[in-house]
């Protein structure tokens, strides 16, 4: 399958940082993990939250049909408890206006900002896909969006659907970056670090930043110029040669290997 060869690779974490800040760049979305998320924690929290994350992808992805149903309920369990108003208007959506994180609309934006993400560094860092892959990966990814809770005839099933979805939405005026997405982006950006990962923390930022939709990296206000550019594309062709002669039993995260085989 497309989306396990893609979700085995360890550097795909380099995507999800872009996935977060598309996915709170919808002042809903936004709204819902400050309300009712510790996102400021302390780093140990935060490493946590991290591995609990892979935890739950990983079952998706690898784990036997049980493991799947225990991650989706425990993620919809969650999911139940977030829901409140929108503080403070932004972008298209004014004071007042009801979020849930069971809504279906929300749901389908996390899914689709989440594959694009992680299909953009895989292929930087590890190895192009084909169309028919592409669109491969959209249709293995959709029983998981809408076991989540989004419409199943929302759901893109391929690369053209799911580019037609994300431009419909960056044009109609929900995705607006605010006060509460530049909160978030920070503590994702600039965590509490050590400096073993303060190295980690840098190329994470680079990338991230790199790969953002200009316009939405205009709107978090961060700078970007020529020379981090360049930058970027050091670390790309780094990383690109470090995996080139990876050997699986590091590259790949361990449950993806046991699939495998």
């Amino acid at each position: 399958m497309v989306a396990q060869r893609i979700n085995a690779e360890r550097l795909v974490l380099l995507g999800w940082s872009r996935a977060i800040l598309l996915q709170m760049a919808h002042p809903l979305v936004a709204a819902g993990v400050v309300d009712h998320s510790h996102f400021r924690a302390g780093a140990r929290v935060a490493v946590a939250r991290l591995r609990g994350t892979i935890r739950s992808m990983l079952s998706l992805g690898f784990g036997d049909s049980a493991d799947a149903a225990r991650s989706i309920a425990a993620i919809k369990a969650i999911h139940t408890r977030v829901h409140g108003t929108l503080r403070s208007p932004t972008g298209a959506f004014p004071a007042g206006t009801r979020y849930s994180a069971e809504d279906p609309a929300l749901v389908l934006w996390v899914h689709a900002t989440y594959l694009e993400s992680v299909l953009m560094v895989y292929e930087r860092l590890v190895a192009k896909v084909p169309l028919a892959d592409r669109d491969a990966y959209c249709e293995e990814a959709a029983d998981i969006a809408i076991a989540l809770g989004a419409r199943p005839e929302d759901v893109p099933r391929s690369w053209a659907a799911l580019e037609r979805y994300l431009e419909a939405e960056y044009a109609s005026g929900r995705i607006a970056v605010g006060a509460d997405a530049r909160l978030i982006s920070d503590a994702v950006l600039f965590p509490p670090l050590s400096l073993v990962t303060g190295p980690f923390a840098w190329v994470n930022r680079l990338i991230t930043l790199g790969l953002l939709p200009p316009a939405l990296r205009d709107q978090y206000r961060y700078r970007w110029d020529a020379g981090r550019e360049r930058q970027l594309g050091r670390i790309f062709g780094m990383l690109r040669a470090v995996r080139s002669v990876l050997p699986r039993a590091i590259a790949w995260w361990p449950k993806a290997r046991r699939r495998r085989t």
